[in-house]
């Protein structure tokens, strides 16, 4: 997912999607551990897209208080 993408995002979809992205690292995890995973960069992939959820939220948060502080 693009950065560009996960800014579009409404706070509630932003949300969603970092669970829906958690979950999938689980389960990423899990076929790893049973040896049953394929494509193996794709936990790198989910992990960067956590990180990049993240960070948005955060961002939004600052800019919120920020907001909050000169009002």
């Amino acid at each position: 997912m693009k950065p560009a993408e996960i800014r579009e995002l409404s706070d509630a979809q932003l949300e969603d999607k970092l669970k829906e992205l958690r979950a999938e690292l689980f389960n990423l995890r899990f076929q790893m551990a049973t040896s049953q995973l394929d494509n193996t960069a794709r936990v790198k992939t989910v992990k960067k897209d956590i990180a990049r959820v993240l960070t948005e939220q955060r961002a939004r948060q600052i800019a919120a208080e920020k907001t909050a502080a000169a009002e």
